[in-house]
């Protein structure tokens, strides 16, 4: 099942976000899950990171948040808000 995971951070969280960073991205590269994009979303200054975004592949809706629950950067308390939605791709159509 294809899922968004969408994660704000909450507000003066850039230290804690920047310090957590490499376990985070760690955590990533070794989770077995199958990603269609992962990134950080930005500020408008589209460069100092507000939160994360997640599409990925997930065995169901429950696995997709249990992953999210399990984040490095959600363990430290990092994020604000977390929502995890299932999804499709439309565009560009697969060929």
């Amino acid at each position: 099942m294809l899922c968004t995971i969408i994660c704000y951070d909450k507000p003066g969280s850039l230290d804690l976000r920047m310090a957590t960073r490499p376990t985070h991205l760690k955590w990533i590269e070794g989770s077995g899950v199958t990603f269609t994009y992962v990134g950080p979303l930005l500020a408008d200054d589209g460069q100092t990171p507000r939160g994360s975004l997640f599409v990925g592949e997930f065995d169901s809706l429950d696995a997709a948040r249990t992953f999210a629950k399990s984040d490095p950067y959600a363990l430290a308390g990092l994020f604000e808000t977390v929502s995890v939605h299932p999804t499709r791709k439309v565009f560009p159509a697969d060929k």
